[in-house]
């Protein structure tokens, strides 16, 4: 079906993507592959109820400048394991940081919680991890692929029934050339909403099909769930230009990046979420850079791309 808005990850030079899910089990992993040298990397974890792996070599400062892929995975924590998959696919390639003795590839990853989709007893390991890099392409795919594979979205509302969640992209080229785009595993606690219009695209429903959006929660007309849904959630998102940025910019790129994230989840950030982005630099283009318009470009796409990624799912097409 057609996206809601256009574009890819993979309009953005340097940058392909790989997808590998188990579609009986309702789990998968996306990669975020980064050619050539690879590309400068960064994060912004704000979900209070994280997985990832390799975060903290992304900050400013530290040894390592750029990153050869980031991994998006279903399976909650033990699906960090399909990036060990993709180390070793890339390292069999030559890929990665030269220590002398053999090549590392830098390979961050985050993880999102579908035990509840499918067969919690089967996760992302790192087979599935080295057939999802082994796919990376120029691909425009989107929905219950991947990472997305066992996502859902509107879990807040007793009885509500989730809706199906999964994987979006879109991008911007901003004036002079510069490309952003983003690729997003929404698998949030909260519903998603058009970023322009404010409806309501997808949300719990009730057995009968009634749909029942988490606003009327958050303003007293409605129950909230008790317990809420503990380790039930979490969007991943990875955004990336071909503008020639450096670590502390990148940083930035993906702090604005969750701009994005609030305008089209609500609520969003909950410590049921372990919110995570991402962000890439691939230094295609040497040209002279506009960083606030870069930053808005950032917001932008992760916007779009989490409306797309319930856009076709919703049948709204």
């Amino acid at each position: 079906m057609t996206a809601l808005f256009d574009g890819s990850i993979t309009d953005v030079q340097g940058i392909c993507v790989g997808h590998a899910q188990d579609e009986a089990a309702r789990t998968g992993v996306s990669v975020v592959f980064c050619s050539g040298e690879g590309a400068v990397g960064g994060v912004d974890v704000r979900g209070a109820a994280p997985g990832t792996r390799e975060t903290d070599l992304l900050k400013p400062g530290n040894l390592v400048e750029r990153v050869n892929a980031v991994v998006l995975s279903g399976g909650s924590a033990f699906g960090l394991e399909a990036a060990t998959g993709v180390m070793r696919y890339l390292e069999e390639q030559g890929i990665g940081l030269d220590v002398g003795v053999t090549r590392v590839p830098i390979v961050p990853a985050a993880v999102l919680f579908d035990l509840r989709s499918g067969d919690g007893s089967v996760r992302p390991d790192a087979q599935m991890g080295a057939l999802a890099i082994s796919r990376v392409g120029k691909t425009y795919a989107q929905g219950e692929i991947g990472a997305g594979c066992g996502a859902t979205v509107g879990k807040i509302v007793p009885g509500a029934l989730p809706a199906q969640g999964g994987v979006g992209m879109a991008s911007l080229r901003l004036p002079g050339g510069i490309m952003v785009g983003a690729l997003v595993a929404v698998n949030a606690l909260g519903d998603i909403y058009h970023p322009y219009t404010g409806e309501v695209l997808s949300c719990g429903r009730l057995p009968d099909g009634t749909k029942v959006p988490a606003e009327g929660m958050l303003y007293g007309s409605a129950p909230v769930s008790t317990p809420p849904l503990i380790g039930a959630n979490t969007t991943l998102c990875v955004v990336a230009t071909d503008a020639t940025l450096d670590k502390a910019q990148v940083n930035r790129l993906a702090t604005v990046a969750h701009d994005g994230y609030a305008r089209a989840i609500r609520p969003v950030h909950t410590q049921m979420d372990g919110d995570t982005a991402f962000a890439l630099a691939s230094c295609r283009e040497a040209g002279e850079v506009n960083f606030v318009q870069i930053c808005a470009a950032a917001a932008e796409v992760v916007a779009r791309a989490i409306a797309n990624s319930v856009w076709a799912l919703e049948g709204i097409v």
